[in-house]
């Protein structure tokens, strides 16, 4: 029997989900959007390219929850994109709402699902999810270290002229321009990027990964990226779905680790079965550590807006 995955929001980083799964067979799909037609479309149009693709996974559409009854993973991707000029936390009053309702249909639909939320502003929304569902705090993470650094590991790529399977890179802290970027601990093939490129052009790469989203938001201008966050979204269900335990950085639940308790921010952790089955703290120096610190009071000044909602 195959697994079965939720994918909340049928827009663009949501269809693309959905299409990714199926292109890689790892699930059967239930598209949900409150749009009507949209979800029931874009299931239909996926599904007709299985026979192209060679793929036989089932995908359906609705505009409802019952269809994504006992689903083994939700991916929430439901909410406002940013616009330009628009910060990710400028989005957080009209995301909360859009997500507590998500969160509560997809708790009661599938009670034991683990729940990987792509909605911004990430963390906090991660957060919402936390507490709406009442789930453990392994079967709620968030999607964000992998989407920055495929970014990091695209742009050392491009200044060495390698290849990305090549570069490791190592992102951490929240998904927003306080996130961390650990320069020391990313390499290519082993080799310390310190030894590859001079201070100024790692600076430069560390900017732009800071800024990735925004760059894409300033290019389409109505809408944000799509095709980047997906593939990182799909990358942490597989790894769930097919029990790989790959090591990735994702928006983890933290109690003490890293100093920091009580909330959700970007670490390495193994992602499997169980959820997030185990969080690697490393051993960080004190400016790494003091930027993981902004980075997550940047998170809690977020949650303690939605404390009061």
């Amino acid at each position: 029997m195959r697994k079965k995955v939720t994918v909340v929001g049928a827009g663009n980083v949501g269809a693309n989900c959905a299409l990714r799964i199926a292109d890689k067979e790892l699930a059967d799909v239930v598209l949900v959007d409150v749009v009507d037609g949209v979800p029931q479309g874009k299931g239909l149009d996926i599904l007709q390219s299985g026979p192209v693709q060679g793929y036989d996974v089932s995908l359906a559409g609705s505009n409802t929850y019952e269809l994504t009854a006992d689903s083994d993973l939700a991916i929430i991707t439901a909410g406002f994109p940013r616009k330009p000029g628009m910060s990710r936390d400028d989005l957080l009053s009209a995301n909360y709402e859009v997500m507590r309702i998500a969160t509560e249909q997809v708790a009661k639909y599938s009670p034991n699902c683990i729940i990987i939320v792509v909605t911004n502003p990430l963390d906090a929304m991660t957060q919402a999810a936390l507490w709406v569902s009442k789930f453990p705090k392994q079967r709620v993470v968030g999607m964000a270290g992998v989407l920055d650094s495929a970014r990091f590991r695209t742009f050392i790529a491009q200044a060495l002229n390698v290849s990305v399977e090549n570069v490791t890179g190592v992102v951490m802290g929240g998904h927003g321009d306080t996130m961390v970027p650990l320069t020391r601990l990313s390499s290519v093939s082993g080799i310390p990027l310190t030894e590859l490129m001079d201070q100024a052009t790692l600076d430069a790469i560390v900017d732009r990964t800071r800024n990735g989203g925004a760059e894409i938001v300033k290019y389409l201008k109505t809408g944000s990226a799509y095709y980047a966050p997906s593939a990182a979204a799909v990358e942490m269900a597989e790894s769930i779905l097919k029990d790989k335990k790959k090591v990735l950085p994702c928006a983890a639940y933290l109690e003490g680790e890293y100093g920091i308790n009580g909330l959700f921010v970007g670490v390495p952790v193994k992602l499997g079965a169980a959820g997030v089955e185990k969080i690697y703290e490393i051993k960080l120096l004190p400016e790494e550590q003091a930027m993981l610190n902004k980075s997550a009071a940047a998170v809690q000044e977020l949650i303690d807006v939605i404390k009061k909602k």
